[in-house]
Order: C-alpha cells, then sequence, then structure tokens
C-alpha cells in the first residue's frame, strides 16, 4: 500500500531514504543541503518560507518525495510572478500562500519529483494536487525542473521557461586550450582582464570545506552578507548554515578566496556536484578592474578543467558572461494554478513570454564567443 504524507521538516525523513532517491549528483538535491537550511535558521517563517514536504511511502519506505515549501510571497525563488499576484489581488483573491517544489535561494537545475519511475511521480503529482485543492491554495509551481522530468505533466500545467548561462568543458587541458578556442577579440579581453588583477597584486587560494579555517570562513560569510546589503537586501543564509556546509559536505563546499596585502580582499563560494560547479555567492571589501570576473568565473573554469568536470553554471542571469564562454541554456518550469478562470489568461501570458524569450535566444546565438 502507498501512503501520501506531508513532512513540515526534513529530519522526519530519514538522509539515507531521501539521498536514495537520487543519484548524488546534484548538492543541492542532498539531506544534508535541505535539512541544513531548516536548522540553522536560514528558511524562516516570517520571511515566507515553511518546509512542506509531500512524500509517498510503501511498506514503510519512503518511494517518491519532492522539496516542497509554502510561500507567502515570491522571494527568493527566481522563477518571477508577481504580475499573477496582482492579477490575483485586483479579483479580491489572495494568490498567497501558494506551494513551491524548488530549492529555496537557488536558481539551479536538477530532480524536483525524486522517484525512480514515472508513474510514481505522476502519483506524487497527483497527491500534491490534490492536497493543493483540499487546503484553497491559489496554485502549485514546480521550479527549475529537468527536461526529462517535463513528461510527467498533465496540459493542465503551464509551461514557463527562461535561459542562464553555463560553461560546458570540451575536454580542454588548461585555461589556455580554452582560451585559444574563444574568438581572438574574446581571448584578448581576458588575458587582459587576468593581467589587471595580477597587476594590482591580487592572489588566489581555493579551498574545499575541509581546508577552510574559521576566520576564512567568516570572511567568505562577509562577503557574501556585504554583497545582499549593498542592494538593500537581507541575507538569508546564516553563519551557522556556512559552518554546516563545511562540516556536513566538506568536499562539495568550494572557495574561492582573493588576498592583497596579507589580507582576504574578496571571495566567492561555490558547490561541487558530480559533474558540475555551481557558482553561488560573492563578494569583495574593495573594488579593482576585473577582481569579479576572476573570482567568480575565472577560477571556477580553471578548477573544472583541472578537476574534469563537465559544466559550470554560475547563477541566473548575466549577459555579459557570453563573452567569458559562458552559452544560452534553457531552464524548465511548470505551475498548476487552482482557479480555472484563470488558467486562459495565464497559459496567453507564458505562451507570449515563451515567444518573447526564443527572441532572445536567437540573438543570444548571434553572439557565440568561440571561434
Amino acid at each position: 500500500m502507498t501512503g501520501f504524507r506531508i513532512c513540515t521538516a526534513l529530519s522526519e525523513i530519514p538522509a539515507t531514504q531521501w539521498d536514495a532517491l537520487h543519484d548524488g549528483g546534484n548538492p543541492f538535491l542532498q539531506h544534508a543541503f535541505l535539512a541544513g537550511l531548516e536548522s540553522t535558521g536560514s528558511l524562516r517563517a516570517d520571511w515566507g518560507w515553511r518546509p512542506y514536504h509531500p512524500t509517498l511511502w510503501r511498506d514503510g519506505e519512503l518511494v517518491a518525495a519532492a522539496p516542497g515549501y509554502l510561500k507567502d510571497n515570491s522571494h527568493g525563488e527566481f522563477v518571477f510572478d508577481h504580475a499573477w499576484a496582482n492579477a490575483y489581488a485586483r479579483y479580491g483573491l489572495d494568490y498567497y500562500p501558494k506551494w513551491l517544489i524548488g530549492i529555496p535561494y537557488s536558481p539551479v537545475t536538477g530532480p524536483r519529483l525524486l522517484s525512480a519511475d514515472d508513474s510514481t511521480r505522476r502519483l506524487l503529482l497527483d497527491e500534491m494536487i490534490s492536497e493543493t485543492t483540499r487546503n484553497g491554495w491559489s496554485s502549485l509551481h514546480v521550479n527549475f525542473l529537468p527536461e526529462s522530468e517535463t513528461g510527467a505533466f498533465s496540459p493542465d500545467w503551464l509551461a514557463r521557461g527562461d535561459l542562464q548561462f553555463h560553461w560546458r568543458n570540451r575536454g580542454w587541458q588548461d585555461f589556455a586550450g580554452f582560451l585559444d578556442a574563444l574568438q581572438p577579440k574574446k581571448r584578448k579581453n581576458i588575458r587582459q582582464e587576468r593581467a589587471k588583477v595580477r597587476e594590482a597584486g591580487y592572489s588566489f587560494r581555493l579551498l574545499h570545506g575541509d581546508e577552510l579555517n574559521a576566520a576564512e570562513l567568516q570572511a567568505m560569510y562577509a562577503f557574501y552578507a556585504r554583497t545582499f546589503d549593498a542592494y538593500g537586501n537581507a541575507a538569508a543564509l546564516t553563519p551557522d548554515f556556512f559552518r554546516h556546509l563545511a562540516t556536513a559536505m566538506p568536499r562539495q563546499l568550494v572557495v574561492v578566496l582573493a588576498e592583497r596585502d596579507g589580507g582576504i580582499r574578496a571571495g566567492a563560494l561555490f558547490l561541487r556536484g558530480t559533474n558540475t560547479l555551481y557558482g553561488r555567492y560573492w563578494g569583495s571589501d574593495e573594488q579593482s578592474p576585473g577582481l569579479h570576473f576572476e573570482t567568480c568565473y575565472y577560477q571556477g573554469i580553471d578548477y573544472c578543467i583541472r578537476e574534469g568536470l563537465d559544466a559550470f553554471e554560475p547563477g541566473a542571469q548575466g549577459e555579459h558572461k557570453i563573452a567569458r564562454g559562458f552559452l544560452p541554456t534553457a531552464t524548465f518550469s511548470r505551475h498548476w494554478i487552482a482557479d480555472a478562470r484563470f488558467r486562459p489568461a495565464l497559459q496567453a501570458w507564458c505562451a507570449a513570454e515563451q515567444e518573447a524569450q526564443a527572441q532572445y535566444g536567437l540573438h543570444l546565438a548571434s553572439l557565440n564567443p568561440y571561434a
């Protein structure tokens, strides 16, 4: 017999059973990462994040699950639906709470419907729709799912997509080989950027979580928080979460520290998967030409080449990444709207958005930086 259950904390699910539902290649799906967000105070109900994980069990064994959260706003999702919330408000209806399946604060593609087979994934989706309906919520959203999972969704689900900029390893032996593959102007610009950083006196150290001391980890956290403060945003992740990553995921946490005149001046934090490096956070206490690109992009590319990783995903947005070897890559999300009166209008809205993105994709394809 298969039973549906909501877990309001990931600690209710044994880590071994959760992690058995995915291949471990994506660090954001790991029990250690998601449970760490909850246990270190990085997910706060007053900021609109309430864990609400759907699960299916068979004879006491977990057979399907998804990372789920009840949301009272659309902060930290990176699939923007403020226009939808405004439309509901104009009709005197509540858009929030809504149910989100995704990774908090992380616009990273990865498995969302964790199960070994498609039929169980569809059963999980059916139960999630029933739960949404029973509670009278406006909608159910599955963000940044892989294209391979899109077939599990019926036509009732609205399709949205976006573009990010990812680097793909073509088997280069070193950074020089990567540069040789670029168009001459792009190659020259990167060399000039890196030269300016060296001439300014910066050196770089790349450390995994188990190689960081407390002062270095605190410096990285301070850089992260300073970047959010500079843009008028609150830093959601706590120092305890950074320490948790260093101890619970020591070889998957990767930090680049930029040093000059005996001090740490900038840093970037990455997470490493089986075949992919994911850029997450950056910050600095001084401005210098090329420092951001070196710390966040070139050090990451160099690491991927040395380690033989297939891809580098540095985060959302940033057309400027194309000139540095990152190419447009599609992302996918699916959305179930409970009120049938809204579905046709939102379907047309999604279709127009997809057409605009297709045109944008054609423009970006013309900017290919490779020779």
